[in-house]
């Protein structure tokens, strides 16, 4: 198959600069369409840029006459004002998916994630079968699951329209280390502390065991399933299963048995002092995901991911330690103001 045209929404962010360097490379596709509230100044061959927010802005326009849409769009702050999150992430989900219909576009492939499934064991591992009711506690994975039931209903109402979920674990890459610590670590997280070897201890919290890849693999699997004939949804995840031990390897440190009651209360209290911009609920969801079987996407994507996990953590924490972005306005690595203007904003009060 070949002359394909894809349009990639969310296309800045840090699966999106990846999904857009990885279609464009492909011999298979004839153009790209990157969707972005604030189109940036680099490009690439094949790729066009179109200004829109897709919670607003006519999409079916954007949409006729591609082959897929790829929709990546997502909001994770202002943690602290879930109905800003919720008209973003759901309802703009809802107006993506409704003018794929509209637009008469064959294929749809979405950013689920990790995060949309139940809570789950850590012992065993799970398939793409496990339910995806997500943990209540907190806004991300609340978003993720209403979002899958948007889509059984889409997929009843447009069995014509070829569907995929992709449900990956944590996306890491040195170039989004910057917009990630904004986004979960705030101000006040020195970038040093990422250097191994600063951190002395990491805790062995009961349920912190959780999945991360690269993203240029996240990429490389969303690229198998724009290309290839393939509905459903797809696990990704890269080896080895992180847990304590795996994060001690990685910042040179100690584990030590601790609790999870003490530190997650220590979290509490720092959001409710706005010294963090993440919830505590994003740390009760780390707890209880699941542990995902990839076996479905490496046989039917043809998918094996380059990176290893700690490849990914590693990568992360140069970017931490270096403060590492990317030429798009999401991924900079510095905001206009600094560390001043995240804390001026309310730590967690704004996008």
């Amino acid at each position: 198959m070949t002359g394909i045209r894809v349009v990639v929404v969310g296309a800045t962010g840090n699966v999106g600069i990846g999904v857009v360097r990885e279609l464009t490379a492909a011999n298979e596709v004839e153009s790209v369409v990157g969707v972005a509230r604030r189109p940036p100044d680099w490009s690439a061959a094949k790729l066009n840029w179109a200004e829109a927010d897709f919670t607003t802005d006519d999409l079916a326009g954007l949409f006729r006459g591609a082959d897929v849409v790829v929709h990546l769009g997502w909001l994770f702050q202002p943690t602290r004002r879930p109905a800003v999150t919720w008209a973003n992430n759901v309802t703009g989900g809802r107006r993506v998916f409704d003018a794929v219909a509209e637009a008469g576009v064959p294929a749809l492939v979405y950013a689920s994630s990790v995060g949309a499934y139940s809570p789950g064991p850590k012992d065993e591992q799970v398939s793409e079968s496990w339910p995806t009711d997500g943990w209540p506690g907190a806004a991300y994975p609340s978003e993720k699951a209403y979002l899958e039931r948007v889509l059984d209903t889409f997929e009843l109402s447009h069995p014509d329209i070829r569907v995929v979920r992709m449900r990956p674990g944590f996306i890491f890459q040195t170039g989004a280390a910057s917009q990630q610590r904004r986004l979960f670590g705030g101000p006040f997280l020195p970038n040093r502390l990422a250097r191994p070897g600063i951190v002395p201890v990491v805790p062995k919290l009961p349920g912190l065991v959780f999945q991360v890849l690269h993203t240029d693999d996240a990429a490389a699997a969303y690229r198998a399933a724009v290309l290839k004939d393939v509905r459903g949804a797809f696990n990704i995840a890269a080896d080895p299963i992180v847990d304590a031990d795996v994060l001690a390897d990685c910042l040179r440190a100690k584990v030590v048995n601790v609790p999870a009651r003490p530190v997650r209360a220590a979290l509490a209290a720092a959001w409710r002092l706005h010294l963090v911009p993440a919830s505590p609920g994003l740390f009760d969801t780390v707890l209880r995901v699941p542990v995902m079987d990839t076996y479905r996407a490496r046989t039917e994507l043809g998918w094996t991911p380059r990176y290893t996990a700690k490849d990914a953590i590693r990568a992360f924490l140069l970017g931490l330690r270096h403060g590492s972005g990317l030429p798009t306005p999401p991924l900079a690595s510095s905001v206009e103001g600094g560390r001043w203007h995240e804390l001026s904003t309310g730590v967690g009060e704004r996008p």
